[in-house]
């Protein structure tokens, strides 16, 4: 799924009346605080509410404001004002960005549950849509060369195109059903599981979500459509890189030992008795994997209605709301927005869940890693 390409055109031709974008968004808030302001603390301060910037908002507006203005409705406040398309997007971003419940938003918002819950659909639906581009593999030579340069530049991975981890969507759900208990993973907590392949940017290329969490990392990864585009050639099947020794490198992903170990997926090393250059290239691989990890804990910080345990959610539309929050994740840094960087860097999204371990090691992978991990050994000093 998705991509940030477009962005730099789309920025141009929505910039052009950017002032006057800027002060309509100023009036809008001026007068919308005013009304929210007696039930909300820090309500003054628009980055307070909404974790972004206004051009940010203005932008996320502009990508929903055809559908969502022709989709019309009667959504309206409890004193009957009409919700301009600015109400709904700031309804809805609430929501997601807070993880507060139905009534505490409707509360501070001043408006009933059902528009709040109803609002915020009808933006995931169009976000669905309409930011999809933010979220894609790559498409060009050159976007994939800049990655792989910048994985090169952390711990000296030749050829990486990708970082992939998992984490867990926690959720409860109705112990009298039999059927819930699929969702009941290894630390027997009720969840739905997120598989995302990042970039060194934090960007997210490639994401997979609805699969519940008695599965395994191994057995998401191949049940999804980048296992099985990998596997035909597809995917990660462009430049190739010779090493010293002539050997070919081709392009491959990392992950942890949750994942197996493929031609187009490196992982550590396993066992007792590894060799210093084993030992060093695991260095390598985990303080690269780093991205993913951390990538997944700032999507859970800023959109934290995936970070906490949701009540009783409808199991079909989780994960796209889980979708919408990760287009935003990349929405977000592909605005270069202000508040985005002044977030901690953390890497805790799945504290309560101890490592996994996959048994499958593809063999012409096991070379790979070998002569790999041989060749940053004489190439860059531990």
């Amino acid at each position: 799924m998705g991509s940030i390409r477009g962005i730099k055109k789309r920025k141009k031709a929505d910039n052009k009346d950017g002032q006057d974008a800027s002060a309509t968004s100023f009036d809008w808030w001026h007068h919308f605080s005013l009304r929210i302001s007696a039930r909300s603390k820090n309500i003054e301060k628009f980055e307070s509410v909404f974790k972004i910037s206004r051009k940010t908002f203005n932008y996320i507006c502009s990508l929903v404001e055809e559908d969502m203005v022709a989709r019309a409705s009667n959504f309206v406040d409890l004193n009957g004002n009409r919700l301009s398309l600015n109400d709904q997007v700031a309804v809805a971003l609430r929501r997601l960005s807070s993880g507060e419940s139905l009534s505490t938003i409707g509360d501070s918002f001043r408006m009933n549950q059902s528009t709040v819950s109803q609002v915020t659909w009808k933006f995931v639906e169009t976000m669905e849509e309409r930011g999809l581009h933010h979220l894609s593999w790559p498409s060009t030579e050159m976007e994939m060369e800049e990655i792989k340069s910048k994985f090169e530049n952390i711990r000296g991975l030749s050829n990486c195109c990708g970082a992939i981890d998992s984490t867990h969507i926690m959720m409860t759900l109705p112990s009298v059903d039999a059927l819930n208990s699929v969702w009941i993973d290894r630390e027997k907590n009720c969840s739905m599981v997120l598989q995302a392949v990042v970039d060194p940017d934090l960007r997210f290329h490639d994401i997979v979500t609805g699969w519940p969490g008695s599965m395994s990392d191994e057995q998401v990864l191949r049940s999804s459509s980048l296992f099985k585009l990998a596997e035909e050639g597809k995917r990660l099947n462009g430049g190739k890189k010779t090493l010293p020794d002539g050997s070919v490198l081709r392009e491959y992903i990392i992950g942890d030992t949750g994942f197996p170990l493929l031609p187009w997926l490196l992982t550590p090393f396993e066992g007792k008795g590894l060799s210093d250059i084993q030992v060093e290239f695991n260095k390598r691989i985990v303080e690269t994997q780093m991205v993913a990890k951390k990538a997944l804990a700032r999507l859970k910080d800023m959109w934290k209605i995936i970070q906490g345990v949701m009540w009783k959610p409808d199991k079909h539309k989780l994960p796209r709301i889980v979708l919408v929050c990760c287009i935003l994740h990349n929405v977000v840094m592909d605005m270069e927005d202000e508040v985005h960087n002044d977030m901690l860097s953390c890497h805790q999204h799945d504290s309560r869940y101890q490592d996994q371990t996959s048994e499958f090691a593809d063999n012409t992978a096991n070379i790979m890693r070998e002569k790999l991990s041989l060749y940053l050994s004489r190439k860059m000093p531990t």
